[in-house]
């Protein structure tokens, strides 16, 4: 793009107002829009000082969130930090919503409120409407209407029934967040009001025919034929659509103990949790595409002369800081940065469009030359999550700015091994181990319900399917299965099995646990 200037500075010194601010997301706006072609909801941009953005980490990021005592205890302990200096707070927080909602913190100098807006308000703003899971998911028309819902019904269930008894549902819901999501099929999409309408009729309908009958357990047949026994289990699978990976949802539907409104209630903790599952699975590429939006757009904005030179030096530390990627024997090295990680993918797509080697050629003869690195990256941005985009457009220039090797270590050996070089052979390994290492499916525990006779002993068994020979933490199991059977009211069983051979590794109990 070539340089050329406009009607001066959009901002001088520090200090900011509204209009400067009016001013500043004006000439973003132009470039994100005009010059980079992004599509994004509409911005509602609002200024929050620094205790509002330490309640705004404490309740996940939400701007209307139900009260629960582990979002305090999370305020205490980061406002504990953030006094002594032992971290500081970001310099926005954005929700995916329509409108999609940036908070900025008043204490931001001007050029940081610029560089946030294009940031966040642009660059996060468009990932959020573009990318396939995030559409695949969630609704952002529908999740601040259905929020302020969530909140005012967990308010009337703790005037209605105490504050303990929604405390202790939530509290177990909690707890089984991870295992609360549906990762393999698409859910209803939601609708803000007949989400709330059905909600009400679903309440109503459930207390009126509610009976305490449920919770007496029948007679159990003796003496039953086994191949009549297995008919029926192989018949209640079917009937209750079994096994079933998403935990919440089946306590919420099948569970015999829970009245109307604290199933209501795991429902509200299951779509939040739901609602959170793509970012989980996309913070090297929504992080990456923010941050190269921000940078490409107050390029272009200096470029114009509408950023002075020491406003630049101010976003381009601030800039530096964010990608920065220290070493593996630093005291500061958390893993691979990804926001650096995503950066430098990103600009790396943008050179191999435009000026390839005859190595990108041969990785990448999609798009290496074509001259549209615009439209490369939204491209991946819609389509990939941070596996396949790993998988799919990580270099050996990216691996080799990076240094990154892929190292053996198995249990069985007595030595660590460099298995994966900077060669051909080796960029390929490192490339897939790297993406593997993002599969959150992969690298969560796969926790399925496989069984439960609801006219029989009622017990709930689960199963855990082993990988890579990697078990459970014993403490958090039992803490976990514990909570399992206080929301469905019956003992609960869990059988480790090995992912591959089928082997039964382990098996464990509630009732087990207790004795």
């Amino acid at each position: 793009m070539a340089r050329r200037t406009t009607s001066g500075l959009l901002f001088q010194g520090s200090d900011w107002n509204f209009a400067t601010l009016s001013r500043a997301y004006d000439a973003i706006e132009q470039v994100a829009i005009e010059e980079m072609g992004l599509s994004v909801y509409p911005n509602q941009l609002e200024i929050i000082t620094s205790e509002q953005m330490l309640d705004a980490y404490s309740s996940v990021g939400m701007p209307l969130m139900y009260q629960h005592w582990s979002f305090g205890k999370r305020f205490a302990y980061e406002e504990h930090h953030y006094r002594k200096g032992h971290r500081g707070l970001a310099y926005e927080l954005v929700i995916n919503s329509n409108p999609c909602i940036t908070y900025l913190m008043e204490e931001n100098t001007m050029a940081m409120q610029a560089l946030v807006t294009a940031h966040a308000a642009f660059g996060h703003n468009h990932f959020f409407k573009n990318n396939y899971l995030f559409r695949q998911w969630t609704d952002a028309g529908a999740i601040l209407s259905y929020m302020d819902f969530a909140k005012k019904y967990v308010t009337k269930c703790e005037e209605r029934h105490g504050t303990a008894a929604v405390e202790a549902i939530l509290d177990s819901a909690h707890a089984l967040m991870d295992q609360g999501v549906f990762r393999y099929r698409r859910p209803p999409r939601l609708s803000s009001e007949k989400v709330r309408e059905r909600a009400r009729e679903r309440l109503e309908y459930e207390e009126q025919t509610y009976s305490d009958l449920w919770r007496t357990l029948p007679q159990v047949a003796e003496n039953r034929d086994p191949a009549e026994a297995e008919r029926d289990a192989s018949e209640r699978k079917k009937v209750l659509n079994l096994p079933e990976e998403n935990l919440l949802y089946f306590l919420e539907k099948h569970s015999l103990i829970l009245e109307p409104w604290q199933r209501e209630l795991l429902r509200i903790v299951r779509v939040i949790a739901q609602y959170f599952s793509p970012q989980r699975q996309t913070k090297v590429m929504n992080e990456g595409c923010a941050t190269f939006v921000h940078y490409t757009i107050i390029n272009r904005l200096y470029d114009q002369g509408r950023i002075g030179e020491g406003h630049m030096l101010e976003l381009l530390q601030s800039h530096s800081n964010v990608v920065f990627q220290p070493d593996f024997d630093d005291r500061r090295y958390p893993g691979i940065n990804p926001y650096a990680l995503g950066f430098a993918m990103m600009q790396d797509i943008q050179r191999i469009a435009t000026e390839p080697t005859d190595e990108d050629r041969d990785w990448f003869p999609s798009f290496a030359g074509n001259g549209d690195w615009m439209e490369t990256l939204r491209d991946a941005w819609a389509n990939h999550r941070d596996e396949s985009f790993i998988l799919q457009y990580l270099s050996p220039a990216v691996m080799r700015k990076f240094r990154l090797f892929q190292l053996s270590d198995r249990s069985s050996d007595r030595f660590v091994e460099v298995a994966s070089i900077h060669n051909e052979r080796g960029y390929s390994a490192v490339r897939s181990a790297l993406a593997n290492s993002y599969d959150v499916a992969a690298n969560q525990p796969d926790i399925q319900v496989m069984d439960v006779d609801l006219l029989g002993d009622r017990q709930l068994r689960l199963q855990h399917n082993v990988k890579h020979g990697i078990l459970l933490d014993e403490g958090s199991r039992d803490a976990t299965m514990r909570h399992i059977r206080h929301l469905w009211g019956y003992e609960v069983s869990l059988a480790g099995v090995d992912a591959q051979s089928g082997r039964t590794v382990y098996e464990c109990s509630t009732a087990k646990s207790s004795e």
